[in-house]
């Protein structure tokens, strides 16, 4: 009889469903709403809860290197991933591309029109994620100086903590324009979107960079640390089928799109 019940104690304790780990998902701010549907989507099919830090790439890549319990890294750039690398909280095997992205213009409704990169300079407040570490800014600069006109832009432009920051600026009419990527656009509600790939005609991507998608790369990674097996499998999803068709109904390029940048076509 204690032998019947002792395999009956043991059949129901098989019956139990297994563990679940947490995964906290640090990413930047960008890719907050397909992380989202990528995040329920991994919960539904391994039953691991996911919870996200969304913020700047810059201001994540701090807080890990400084100890925060993240699972997963999210950069909007490799700049950001190397830091956290370089610290010793992730391994280069672990780094993986998972999509691509690029930048557009929001124009407030009642701002001038703009025609030209040149007319940035009259903007008399663009919002502009912060252009010396969040990915955004620094991918906008580079862009922007290499066109010759950041020196004119630079007076006008409003730091912001984060990408998503410079829209909810030019929404709530804070910013006249902002430079965000295409797939925050996507959020906007009152300001109208311009791509700056119409000011252009017959250039190559690297000639406009970021504005082309040139160089822009959405690098993961899980932290290490001991017992991340579900951070390492969210990463995993993220590159396989359902992760990469989340970003594609987002706007994001995706993988099979060429991580590297959106191919360049003339207006």
């Amino acid at each position: 009889m204690r032998a019947l019940r002792l395999l009956a104690l043991a059949l129901s304790l098989a019956a139990l469903p297994a563990y679940a780990e947490e995964v906290l998902v640090f990413a930047a701010s960008s890719t907050t709403d397909v992380l989202q549907d990528v995040g329920a989507a991994f919960q539904a099919k391994t039953g691991n809860p996911v919870k996200f830090s969304f913020a700047g790439s810059s201001e994540l890549a701090r807080q890990i290197l400084e100890g925060a319990p993240a699972g997963v890294f999210v950069s909007a750039d490799a700049a950001q991933m190397d830091r956290v690398e370089k610290g010793g909280k992730v391994k280069h095997a672990d780094r993986v591309d998972v999509a691509s992205n690029r930048l557009v213009v929001l124009v407030a409704p009642d701002a001038p029109a703009l025609k030209s990169f040149e007319d940035l300079a009259k903007v008399k407040k663009l919002a502009l994620a912060d252009p010396e570490s969040v990915p955004a800014g620094v991918y906008a600069k580079k862009a922007l100086t290499g066109l010759g006109v950041w020196s004119a832009v630079a007076p006008h432009v409003v730091p912001t903590l984060d990408v998503r920051a410079a829209l909810a600026a030019v929404e709530a009419g804070r910013a006249d324009a902002a430079i965000v990527y295409a797939t925050d656009a996507l959020q906007a509600k009152k300001a109208k979107t311009v791509d700056p790939r119409e000011w252009v005609r017959g250039k190559t991507a690297q000639s406009i960079g970021a504005f082309s998608g040139e160089g822009v790369s959405y690098p993961a990674a899980p932290v290490d640390r001991p017992n991340n097996a579900a951070a390492r499998a969210f990463v995993a999803f993220l590159r396989g089928p359902e992760g990469q068709a989340a970003f594609k109904k987002r706007g994001f390029v995706p993988l099979d799109s060429g991580i590297r940048g959106v191919p360049f076509i003339p207006q």
